[in-house]
């Protein structure tokens, strides 16, 4: 792989969310997304699912790139112990919008940053607790007229029309999205990628 500036973090994900919300702060990024399996291993449990795609996604590009800081990132939607990934099509997210309506889930982000040539890595997993309205027959098909549900997890998207039916969220609004960003922030400064001024 060609040089680059030591600086650039480099986004292992083809996520334009994740991308916005580094943008917003200013970061140079360079995006590669990784290509991994992201398949659920037997036994293992939603959290340490999300954590291990996080780290295998960072570390699979900072192969090509062992001079730069590689973030990678994972977010799954879990109700009742449920993992509700990106619908198959209508029917299925419509039956995934009925499991969501007038209830609280969770939503787990996990991230992982790591530098080959400086040998770190770490990992972090966030929580964030959703709660939806309850969503009318009339509502449900407006929404998946916009086509929105479909390439999101959970098959809603809360930076889009999605927000209109969140009651409430308790902790990271940005976890949600994508990418909990105070947390990423606070592990790129940690590990000195980063200088905010």
């Amino acid at each position: 792989m060609s040089i680059m500036n030591p600086k650039t973090i480099v986004l292992a994900s083809a996520s334009p969310r994740r991308k916005e919300l580094l943008e917003m702060l200013g970061l140079e990024l360079f995006i590669v997304p990784s290509e991994i399996d992201e398949a659920f291993r037997p036994g293992e449990q939603p959290r340490e699912h999300a954590v291990r795609l996080s780290l295998e996604k960072a570390r699979q590009v900072s192969e090509d790139y062992p001079g730069n800081w590689v973030l990678g990132a994972d977010t799954i939607v879990v109700v009742d112990g449920e993992v509700l990934g990106k619908p198959s099509g209508r029917e299925e997210a419509r039956a995934m919008l009925l499991k969501l309506s007038g209830r609280e889930h969770v939503v787990i982000t996990a991230f992982a940053l790591a530098c080959k040539r400086a040998g770190i890595e770490i990992s972090e997993a966030v929580e964030s607790r959703v709660t939806f309205n309850e969503l009318g027959e009339d509502e449900l098909q407006w929404y998946l007229d916009t086509g929105e549900p479909f390439d999101k997890a959970g098959a809603y998207a809360v930076q889009g029309r999605g927000a209109a039916f969140i009651k409430g969220i308790c902790g990271s609004h940005t976890n949600v999205i994508g990418l909990p960003l105070s947390e990423v922030v606070e592990a790129l400064r940690r590990t000195g990628a980063i200088r905010l001024c």
